[in-house]
């Protein structure tokens, strides 16, 4: 098969333990999905879950224990952290129900949603798309993927980040106001899943502004940490 241009490499995320990496097709994120930020957002209770995406190459992927640079965006003034348990599909479906959904998970990751929130909010006070808010480039980074057998009691883990060595966000995994199970049983009814989809599944409270030269470091217990260092225009 020819094409008119040459093709985009493909977006792949190192796995620990193994030479083979995870080729990522889709992100999906989760919003509001910790009480806590939900109320710090301005909303409170167990709403019904949502989702918004970001394409593939906005990932920035870390290998372990390597610190990357993450370039400041475009347009913005407002540039907020938001540190995720990441699930990873590796195996697909449509309609997948919450019991059966960890048989779909390959491994799990540590990522970060960021969020240019001035934009963000001028849209939804629009009644816009958030895309110019969320799924701008460098917008997902992510950090080694550990295969689920090794992760460990995830969905009570404890997550956390920090900016330049001081605490942000810490919280557990147990607090996910709609559970990994639930999460891909929705996701699931909306799109078909398939391997290589990412699900970044909401941030606990605590999200706030970074600037040039600050430096992140985030974790979920059992799994390999991410370090960034935010790099100026």
């Amino acid at each position: 098969m020819s094409y008119v241009f040459q093709p985009a490499p493909v977006v792949s995320v190192p796995v620990v333990g193994r030479a083979e990496r995870f080729p990522v097709r889709r992100i999906y994120c989760v919003g509001r999905n910790y009480v806590e930020h939900a109320k710090e957002m301005g909303f409170t209770g167990r709403e019904a879950p949502f989702f918004f995406l970001k394409p593939a190459d906005a990932a920035v992927v870390v290998d372990a224990g390597q610190t990357a640079t993450l370039p400041y965006p475009t347009l913005t003034k407002d540039l907020h952290h938001e540190i995720e348990l990441v699930a990873c599909i590796g195996k697909g479906g449509r309609n997948i129900k919450a019991a059966d959904a960890k048989q779909h998970i390959f491994g799990y990751a540590v990522g970060l949603d960021m969020t240019r929130r001035d934009l963000q909010a001028e849209m939804k006070k629009q009644g816009r798309p958030w895309c110019i808010g969320k799924a701008f480039d460098a917008s997902s980074p992510i950090g080694a993927i550990t295969p689920a057998a090794q992760a460990g009691d995830i969905e009570n883990a404890e997550i956390f980040l920090q900016v330049n060595g001081k605490d942000r966000q810490r919280s557990s995994v147990s607090k996910l106001i709609w559970n990994i199970g639930e999460i891909i049983e929705h996701v699931s009814t909306a799109w078909e899943l398939a391997p290589g989809d990412l699900i970044y599944t909401g941030t606990p409270e605590g999200v706030a502004a970074v600037v040039a030269g600050d430096t992140l470091v985030g974790g979920v217990k059992g799994l390999e940490g991410i370090s960034l260092k935010i790099q100026g225009a």
